[in-house]
């Protein structure tokens, strides 16, 4: 065999192998053309009225004790408007051929005029049905019929690893085209309670929010609304909201104009490890009652501070993140059974849901003197029992004031100001009424035991795990 026809045969191998490596790469150029037209470009504008007087110096107003200096020696610039526009580009998607269009409720937000442009050019003006701010999706109105309008999918049906495709307007550059992989399903953030956001690594910037996320098949899977970034710009970490739940509150803006969600009225938390094991359970799952509201449906319905609510209405709550979700979806007014953890058992109950309102919560703390030179406990808390006026304060009839932590070491979150309720053991718990008590009953625990503490925090109540520091009793 001569070299040269080893070299040709290895040549020939080498392209069939690139040519079906090049098989196994998804092709995204269908499903941009054919569903690209139907996700337009929004863009806002917002009037913003000012009293600045000196356009170079934009934080001094007139009432400020710096203006007179300004006036006498920086010349006023005659003509100067006293207000300015503000405009903002974002991305949305045409549900309906007669102009119903979904975006994010952030995009519309406080807007003067909304302006949705089409890939065919042509622009409309459009008003807001609704927006919910606690999804952040947006439903707005064009007059214009016929148009291309985008097919819904099943985001219960994504996979993590899935490709999945964005179009939208990043920084303002019209129908671009994105992709990547669904990264994680049910994606919990801080202070979004109602989204198990889809996570993606397709890349997000500042104009595609209210984008669609499309998957292989051409259908929407959800809508882009948030990026995690230390920049302001895509770091890899993108996240949509299902199309099911921005569909369902559509419906109600639709409709209504405002979305109606259910609250039961409890403060809750997470089940971790070492708190199941608190409370007799064998492995974490469910939310946590920290607290309950005086007269509310949970109150009503016989739950109680330190039941776990492991099922809502035959739904399992396997997070505590995943409550708020099912209680918000269902109807104020229905009545749904819900099962409990309580005391080394499970609890059947049933529960009227009520409807929820903006949260007006207010934090304060019991007033406290800088504590003397005080012997800290074997935990490394100085306690001392509270006084009459805290009690009142507090609205407590018991409980010990943490005064200070020593010796912590990422062994607890308690801080100083807490006011320790309960030690609980074994879903038993119990009061803690003087110091002498609380360290007796913690003479009774290994020093390597995890103690978990029913603490009094501002206006709410949070379960409080002590880490064992190790060594015997």
């Amino acid at each position: 065999m001569s070299i040269r026809f080893f070299l040709a045969m290895l040549l020939s191998l080498f392209t069939l192998h690139a040519s079906a490596q090049g098989r196994d790469l998804p092709d995204f150029t269908e499903l941009a053309e054919k569903h690209g037209p139907a996700v337009v470009n929004v863009s806002t504008t917002q009037t913003i009225r000012s009293n600045r007087a000196f356009p170079q110096f934009p934080d001094i107003d007139e009432d400020d004790p710096m203006f007179e200096f300004f006036k006498r020696f920086i010349p006023r610039q005659p003509g100067m408007p006293r207000e300015f526009q503000n405009k903002s580009l974002g991305s949305g998607f045409i549900i309906s051929p007669d102009g119903y269009v979904l975006t994010n409720a952030h995009v519309v937000d406080s807007a003067d005029e909304i302006l949705v442009k089409l890939t065919d050019k042509r622009e409309f003006k459009a008003k807001v049905i609704g927006a919910d701010k606690r999804t952040d999706v947006a439903l707005i109105k064009i007059e214009a019929s016929g148009l291309p309008s985008v097919k819904l999918g099943d985001p219960a049906k994504l996979r993590v690893g899935e490709w999945v495709v964005a179009i939208g307007s990043p920084f303002g550059f019209e129908s671009s085209v994105t992709a990547g992989i669904v990264s994680a399903k049910g994606r919990s953030l801080p202070q979004e309670n109602y989204v198990p956001f889809i996570q993606t690594d397709v890349a997000i910037n500042p104009g595609n929010s209210g984008g669609p996320l499309f998957n292989m098949k051409g259908e929407v899977v959800g809508i882009n609304s948030q990026i995690y970034s230390r920049t302001g710009g895509y770091m890899g970490l993108a996240f949509a909201i299902p199309i099911d739940v921005a569909m369902e509150v559509q419906g109600q803006l639709r409709a209504n104009g405002r979305v109606s969600r259910g609250r039961i009225g409890v403060v809750i938390q997470e089940v971790t490890k070492e708190l199941a094991d608190s409370f007799g359970m064998a492995k974490p799952a469910g939310a946590l009652v920290n607290a309950v509201e005086k007269g509310g449906p949970a109150e009503k319905a016989g739950i109680e501070d330190g039941d776990i609510i492991l099922k809502f209405d035959g739904k399992a709550v396997n997070a505590s993140a995943d409550l708020p979700r099912i209680v918000g979806a269902t109807r104020p007014g229905s009545k749904v059974p819900l099962q409990v953890w309580r005391k080394g058992g499970a609890k059947e109950l049933t529960v009227t849901v009520g409807e929820i309102t903006e949260d007006k919560m207010t934090q304060r703390g019991p007033k406290r003197a800088k504590p003397a030179e005080a012997v800290a406990n074997r935990l490394g808390l100085v306690l001392s029992e509270l006084s009459t006026e805290q009690k009142r304060e507090l609205k407590l009839t018991q409980g010990l004031l943490v005064e200070d932590v020593r010796g912590n070491n990422g062994r607890t979150d308690l801080r100083a100001g807490d006011v320790i309720l309960a030690v609980v053991h074994k879903g038993s718990n119990t009061e803690a009424r003087t110091v002498e008590q609380f360290n007796k009953l913690l003479s009774q625990f290994d020093k390597s035991a995890t103690i978990t503490l029913l603490v009094k925090r501002g206006e709410q109540q949070t379960y409080i795990t002590i880490k064992g520091s190790g060594g015997g009793k």
